[in-house]
């Protein structure tokens, strides 16, 4: 799914579709951050530099690990981005800002293209 959504956005680039690139950067952005291990603050000072304390030094020495997401992982989070856009137009439409719910609609769409497939 991540490689298709990146073709795609590629392709929205190219036909310079801001609809789609809002979308596919969003839900991209949103599997980079599930991705990522919560910070528990400490690093491994243990090969750490002598004049700056808490350093690390070395290649990669401040890497953190990722989450390896699952097909099932992928999914969830964009269910969750095309709900949140939906609920989100819904809002803007009881405010009576019609034109950003319809993008936010339009932007679901293009997210829920990924979930039948």
């Amino acid at each position: 799914m991540r490689a298709s959504l990146r073709t795609d956005l590629t392709a929205a680039l190219k036909t310079r579709d801001r609809v789609a690139v809002t979308a596919l950067r969003s839900a991209l952005a949103a599997i980079e951050n599930a991705e990522a291990l919560p910070s528990d603050g400490r690093l491994d000072t243990s090969t750490g530099s002598e004049h700056v304390a808490g350093a690390a030094a070395g290649l990669g020495a401040a890497e953190a690990g990722r989450r390896r997401l699952t097909d099932a992982d992928l999914r969830s989070i964009v269910e969750n981005e095309v709900r949140e856009r939906s609920a989100a137009a819904r809002e803007y439409e009881r405010l009576g800002r019609d034109d950003q719910a319809e993008r936010l609609r339009a932007e679901a769409e293009v997210l829920a293209r990924y979930l039948t497939a």
